[in-house]
């Protein structure tokens, strides 16, 4: 272990000491560049731990994979629930019938809000469907969009394909 302990043995306390600035610097990165960063990191960990190239390409690639769909995967989920959120307050709205919704998730970032008015009722022989205008707020700024609705076993779902529009980001 050394007289420095078992934390800056083989790469030095001033590594050790950088290593709170990489952390930093990743959580600025924003979460698009977060699995190619930490497949990176576990390749590097996983050869150093090894000393096998192929192992650690291997490690450092699965590892990119699995969190890229993970934070994908949690994306979409978020995306589902405000869409689920807004689509029960307009099956409840004729057609011209305005009202509030939001949406509050488990963990309290980006949560959305705004308005939304039902525009028309869709003809279609399978199902109810209507076209919705709904706004998203963010502070001052308020921006407008359209979606179809469906309903599906007497809930109303989302039935425009997404990602259509620019706003759900890194999910395209």
């Amino acid at each position: 272990m050394g007289l420095g302990g078992a934390s800056d043995g083989a790469l030095g306390l001033a590594a050790m000491r950088r290593l709170p600035i990489l952390a930093v610097l990743v959580l600025l990165g924003g979460c698009s560049s977060l699995p190619p960063i930490l497949g990176v990191v576990s390749g590097a960990v996983a050869g150093g731990a090894t000393a096998n190239p192929a192992v650690a390409f291997a490690v450092g690639v699965g590892v990119d994979v699995a969190s890229d769909y993970g934070l994908k995967y949690y994306g979409r989920s978020r995306q589902q629930a405000e869409q689920d959120a807004i689509a029960e307050v307009a099956g409840g709205l004729d057609v011209g019938g305005k009202a509030s919704w939001q949406i509050r998730h488990y963990i309290p970032l980006g949560d959305e809000h705004g308005e939304l008015q039902v525009v028309r009722l869709i003809p279609n022989p399978l199902s109810d469907c209507r076209e919705i205008a709904f706004s998203v707020e963010d502070g001052a700024k308020r921006a407008w969009y359209l979606a179809d609705l469906c309903q599906q076993n007497k809930v109303w779902k989302w039935a425009t394909a997404e990602p259509a529009v620019a706003r759900w980001g890194f999910l395209q």
